[in-house]
């Protein structure tokens, strides 16, 4: 029986009740790594040991996270560090609960990396919709600076450091991290022209680190235990653990946390199984924007997957059983992105637009015998041409719809209808069939209960 491997998600496990609390997270030993880094270390040792342990970025680009912070001039100031904890993804919910049940260890992490990078201001920039995560941010941050672990001299040391968190407005664009500085200083969320990258002109046209949530979430152990340590864990080229959002029809969505390497069977067994003990139809590995897999023997690491012609992205991982209408999976993906293109480039913009109005004919049952071609020759034109990646991941996601179940396409057209229609129940647990034009199609959201920004009692 395949286990996780906590350490990431260790304390939020332990201590439930309270893991999200100063005192709980004291009582854990948090800050302990942060003060021994400053009080110890050289930055530039730090930057070794990141760089030593092989951590990759978790954000989904998987970019190592200690060659991102040597790119960094060391004689240009001030720095910032930027938390890019815009979680976006469909289906990716890590971050949210990083941020909800351990958020000192993130802040942790934070003043690991400003040390490494000698910035003394970060910004923490979270997803307007994460409502209760934002509010214990909120409450950790000022936690901190009355425990003299932010502000000035923090630890004792004279290294000072300010951390200020800031809510997006929900755009899916802005977890592009040239977006998302944008976003911060005030404008609209577009993609930049790069170079110059953020470690060179970033935010403010200042030196630049961006970092994912969970990447600054493991800094406090690596710097704790050590890189062999660290290397102990997942592959050569993989180093550590992963947390995985497991979605779909499978009898235990949730969060896992494993080495990476591990199989994708694996962690279907850890998710429960397929419900009903169907065999899986389709997987997303590493997002909405991943090439989907039709087989669970495959290991989730970013070679292994690339390998397989996806990629690990996010780390959500949807299982998709028989009762999924591909065709209906598309358009729902391509009606995300659609929705969140920025519109700055005709790539994305009009190549998006016109593959959801093609989905739309083809699911609801006006699809023509070219239709199918036409979509590839549409992902064609939009992967590669598009201004940032979005209108890429567009492009993969609508390809390997079609290239892996053209005859399910090929059926919409020669039947006049979804045949699933009626029938079975898709994905999202509503019902398979299409409704209305331009709609998801996806299950409606709670209309009663506890608002989303509303904290849990006793909280």
């Amino acid at each position: 029986m395949p286990e996780e491997v906590r350490i990431v998600t260790r304390r939020l496990h332990e201590f439930p009740e309270d893991s999200w609390r100063i005192e709980r997270a004291l009582d854990d030993g948090a800050y302990e790594s942060a003060r021994k880094t400053i009080t110890s270390m050289t930055p530039d040792e730090v930057v070794a040991v990141v760089k030593d342990s092989g951590l990759r970025g978790r954000g989904g680009a998987g970019f190592p996270t200690g060659m991102k912070w040597s790119f960094v001039p060391k004689d240009v100031f001030p720095k910032f560090i930027v938390v890019n904890h815009d979680e976006g993804e469909p289906c990716t919910f890590k971050d949210r609960q990083l941020a909800e049940e351990d958020p000192h260890q993130l802040l942790e992490g934070i003043a690991i990396a400003a040390w490494a990078n000698q910035a003394t201001k970060a910004f923490i920039y979270c997803r307007g919709e994460f409502a209760l995560g934002s509010r214990r941010l909120d409450r950790a941050i000022n936690d901190a600076y009355e425990r003299g672990f932010l502000g000035k001299g923090i630890f004792g040391s004279d290294f000072d450091l300010d951390i200020i968190l800031h809510r997006g407005a929900g755009a899916y664009i802005c977890g592009e991290e040239s977006a998302l500085l944008d976003s911060l200083e005030g404008f609209r969320g577009q993609p930049r022209l790069r170079p110059p990258f953020p470690a060179v002109k970033g935010l403010y046209g200042r030196p630049t680190v961006v970092n994912n949530t969970e990447t600054l979430s493991a800094l406090p152990s690596l710097l704790e235990n050590g890189a062999e340590w660290f290397r102990r864990l997942g592959t050569e080229r993989s180093p550590g653990t992963k947390i995985l959002s497991v979605s779909g029809h499978v009898n235990r969505p949730a969060n896992y946390e494993v080495p990476l390497g591990t199989s994708l069977a694996d962690v279907l067994t850890l998710a429960g199984g397929m419900l009903d003990g169907k065999a899986p139809k389709a997987i997303i590995p590493g997002g909405a924007s991943a090439p989907l897999l039709t087989s669970t023997d495959v290991a989730v690491d970013f070679d292994s997957l690339k390998e397989a012609g996806t990629m690990l992205g996010s780390g959500s991982i949807v299982f998709m059983d028989e009762t999924t209408c591909m065709v209906r999976n598309a358009l729902v993906t391509l009606e995300f992105f659609e929705h969140e293109s920025c519109g700055k480039c005709t790539p994305c913009r009009e190549g998006t637009w016109w593959a959801v109005k093609v989905l739309e004919r083809i699911e609801h049952g006006e699809g023509r015998d070219e239709d199918m071609d036409l979509l590839i020759d549409i992902a064609n034109g939009i992967d590669g041409r598009a201004f940032c990646p979005l209108g890429d991941a567009a492009s993969w996601a609508l390809r390997s719809n079609v290239k892996l179940f053209r005859d399910e396409f090929e059926r919409h057209v020669s039947e006049g209808r979804c045949p699933f229609d009626g029938e079975l129940v898709g994905v999202s647990g509503s019902p398979a069939r299409h409704e209305g034009l331009g709609g998801s199609g996806t299950a409606p959201q709670p209309g009663a209960g506890m608002p989303s920004d509303a904290e849990p009692e006793g909280n």
